[in-house]
């Protein structure tokens, strides 16, 4: 089977994947497993020459090669400061390689558990790891990778479900009538903090992007790495009740300021930054479903009580929005 737009990795089979890393003079031995990955596809390979390493072929059209080669750039640069963050390896030169209709980079296996913060001093850990990454963010600029703005992951996305066909005409009224309600929430939510300083960010910093080895996180998956406010790396450890989201933010907190400095006024960006992931999430999976790996991994999205339910959640997030984060402190 060819690659399409609908299934751009249809012709990605196990061979396929084979003689892909081994065009650069990797020997593999066979062994292949695929990991869990929707947006692109990524492979665990055995190799005689390299160790065990990780394969990633990037979805097409996504992004740009230039915005691939400054997302392994800004992983390189945390390598080399001795950050645990997983940075793709070289081959004469190049990091971002070409093979067939494929981009695809070639990253060493980085080994550990999940990650469970409920342990004592994890969030400490967490904080510490993600200061340090903040503090070299903080030091230049992306100059082709996105922002994270309201238009991109809150106005798109809104028109991207809207014209996704999935609504029908009663739901789809519900829809545009409580996201535009959200938007103008999170719209007056930006505008109240004012400025904050945008540096360059992990921007999918949750649990599932985090290894635990013996020296503690390790970070991977910098796909969706972008320029925005330290806080959207933070908020997703945050959870449950307001005295355990109190608990775990001083926990988090005190590990973070230890190696760089964050403004307080960006709590009050949580909930609202919450409401621009649920948009963004129902947009993303509307716009893959025609790549198989979507209805197999999320088989209830798309149904009328997926809907009903996502309509109501926003609804609701309009009322957090309005009360934001400040009782964090």
């Amino acid at each position: 089977m060819t690659a399409s737009a609908d299934q751009p990795f249809a012709g990605l089979s196990p061979d396929a994947v084979l003689d892909a890393v081994q065009a650069f003079g990797i020997e593999t031995d066979g062994r292949l497993f695929a990991l869990n990955s929707y947006e692109n596809r990524v492979y665990q390979v055995g190799t005689t020459s390299h160790g065990t390493v990780v394969v990633k072929f990037y979805r097409p059209r996504r992004w740009s090669d230039a915005q691939i080669r400054e997302e392994h750039d800004f992983a390189l640069e945390l390598e080399a400061a001795e950050l645990a963050v997983a940075a793709p390896l070289r081959f004469d030169g190049e990091t971002l390689l070409f093979q067939s209709e494929y981009r695809l980079a070639v990253f060493p296996r980085r080994t550990g558990r999940g990650a469970e913060i409920d342990q004592p001093g994890a969030l400490g850990l967490i904080g510490r790891t993600l200061g340090r990454i903040h503090a070299r963010g903080a030091l230049s600029a992306f100059t082709v990778r996105p922002r994270l703005t309201l238009q991109r992951l809150g106005v798109d996305a809104r028109n991207a479900v809207l014209d996704s066909g999935f609504l029908d005409a009663g739901m789809e009224e519900r829809y545009a009538n409580v996201s535009s309600e959200l938007l103008q929430a999170i719209r007056n939510a930006f505008e109240d903090v004012g400025g904050t300083r945008e540096i360059r960010i992990h921007g999918d910093c949750h649990l599932g992007n985090i290894l635990w080895d013996d020296k503690g996180p390790v970070f991977v998956d910098l796909d969706d790495c972008m320029t925005g406010p330290r806080v959207q790396d933070l908020w997703m450890f945050l959870s449950g009740s307001l005295d355990e989201r109190r608990a775990q933010w001083a926990e988090l907190s005190a590990g973070y300021m230890a190696f760089t400095s964050f403004d307080f006024r960006e709590l009050e960006l949580i909930e609202p930054l919450r409401a621009l992931r649920m948009l963004h999430h129902a947009a993303w999976l509307a716009a893959r479903w025609d790549d198989p790996a979507f209805p197999r991994a999320f088989p209830w999205f798309g149904s009328p009580r997926y809907w009903e339910e996502h309509v109501a959640d926003l609804a609701a997030q309009c009322d957090a929005v309005a009360v934001r984060g400040e009782s964090l402190l």
